[in-house]
Order: structure tokens, then C-alpha cells, then sequence
């Protein structure tokens, strides 16, 4: 009888394995925390398989999950939201999801003239561009940016960062395996590649890569992309210059 108790212990133990490592489809719905009424067009983005979808007209939405994934709700003018996939949920299909508008504040603002003529190739001529321009274009963007892998000293960077672990490539890319790896999955998800193209903060960007949203900055500059960039590049072009950066490391590193 006992070794019939732990075998059917262990039956039903793996049975529940399966079932939280089974993908199911969850419902919701996105709602202004204020008014109460639904958000039509709200990004569902799953952060752990990288796949999104996006809510309909009436607030509602559906995504394929597992137990722990985590969801991000992500809106403009609204706070980012970050919520963990529990069994609760998915026992309890559907829950509400509530956003909350963002609070802008401006202390300051500059207007910088540029006697501009109205004719594009002298305009051109007249915008200031990085002085270290070696230019290449990224995807969602019109203009090109220089491209970190051929300006001077890019090379020497990344051969840099593998041989020294207290490096910052090194703790990012060499650490965190898993996480890099996300980035072809993210270029393959319209949705995720929309959803960047229009966000300039980061958080998003961090929240999908799980890092740090102050490393992102730094992983740029080792990579030998310029300030101008940095600051100026929406999330989707951020994305494209991290994962070319992190291609050159894993040929480097496999050459090693």
C-alpha cells in the first residue's frame, strides 16, 4: 500500500507538471484605471515566450501562455504594466487589467531654429549629423546611424569584453545567454517589432531582455554607437543595434 501511495503520488505530481508546462490561451481585459471604460489597440506583449497580440475595440484580448510567464501592457501616454501569469488566472479566465495614464510635467523646454529652406538636399546639409558617422541603415528607421561594428575601435571592444570578465559585454552577453537570445525571437514578432518601433524609453526593451534599463546605454557605447544615437533611436533600433553588437561577441567568442 505505501509504495502504491508514493506511485500515485508521483502520477498525479508529474500530471500537474504537464499541465503548468502546457501553453494555454488566457483572456482579459485592459481598462483605464480612471474612467473605468476599456482600452481598444493596448500591446499584450508575453515577455517570456516574445509574442504579443494586441486588445480589440472592446478592451478584450487573448495570448497564449505558461504558469510565471509575465505579460507587459504597454500604451501610449499610459504606464507600462507588469503582471506575472498565476494559476488563479488561468483557473479564473478572464481578469481585468487596469492602466493608468501617465503624469507629464514639463519644467522646461528648448526650441532650437534651423533656418531651413524648404529644399530637402540643402536641409540635409544645414541638420548637424554625428561627426563620426559611419552610417548603415536600421530597420524602422528612414535615415541611416553608423554602424558600431565598423567604426574604429569596435573590434577591439568586443575582443576586449571576452577576455576580460569585468567587463560590461562580458557580464551582459556572457551571463545572461537566455536572455540575448530573445532578440531573434523578438524580430520575428510583428507585434513586439510595432511595439518598439514607437517606444523611446527603454523599459520595455529592459523588461523583454530582462536587464537593467541603465545598462542599455552602456551596452551601446562599448559597442562603439554614438551619443547621438543613444538618445535619439526609437526601442526597435536600439534593438537591432544591441542584437548586431551581440552577433559579432558570439562569432569572437566562439573563435576564442
Amino acid at each position: 500500500m505505501k509504495y502504491f501511495t508514493v506511485f500515485l503520488f508521483s502520477i498525479l505530481s508529474n500530471f500537474v507538471n504537464a499541465q503548468n508546462d502546457s501553453l494555454v490561451t488566457i483572456k482579459g481585459t485592459v481598462i483605464n484605471n480612471e474612467t473605468k471604460l476599456p482600452l481598444s489597440n493596448v500591446n499584450v506583449i508575453n515577455a517570456t515566450r516574445v509574442i504579443g497580440t494586441a486588445t480589440s475595440g472592446s478592451g478584450t484580448f487573448e495570448i497564449a501562455t505558461k504558469l510565471n510567464d509575465t505579460l507587459l501592457f504597454s500604451y501610449i501616454g499610459y504606464e507600462t504594466v507588469k503582471v506575472k501569469v498565476t494559476n488563479d488566472w488561468i483557473k479564473n479566465n478572464p481578469t481585468k487589467i487596469y492602466l493608468t495614464e501617465k503624469a507629464y510635467v514639463l519644467d522646461e523646454v528648448i526650441v532650437r531654429q534651423y533656418e531651413l529652406t524648404g529644399y530637402v538636399e540643402v536641409d540635409t546639409e544645414l541638420i548637424p549629423v554625428a561627426a563620426d558617422g559611419y552610417r548603415y541603415s536600421i530597420s524602422g528607421l528612414n535615415a541611416g546611424y553608423e554602424a558600431g561594428d565598423k567604426s574604429p575601435g569596435a573590434v577591439s571592444r568586443v575582443i576586449g569584453s571576452i577576455f576580460n570578465p569585468a567587463d560590461l559585454l562580458y557580464n551582459v552577453f556572457g551571463k545572461r545567454p537566455a536572455e540575448m537570445k530573445k532578440l531573434k525571437e523578438m524580430k520575428k514578432d510583428d507585434t513586439v517589432r510595432n511595439l518598439l518601433a514607437t517606444k523611446f524609453d527603454r523599459e520595455t526593451l529592459a523588461a523583454l531582455l530582462e536587464i537593467d534599463k541603465d545598462d542599455i546605454p552602456q551596452i551601446l557605447e562599448n559597442c562603439n554607437y554614438s551619443e547621438y544615437f543613444i538618445q535619439t533611436a526609437n526601442d526597435l533600433q536600439i534593438m537591432d543595434a544591441i542584437s548586431l553588437c551581440y552577433e559579432e561577441y558570439k562569432i569572437l567568442k566562439k573563435n576564442k
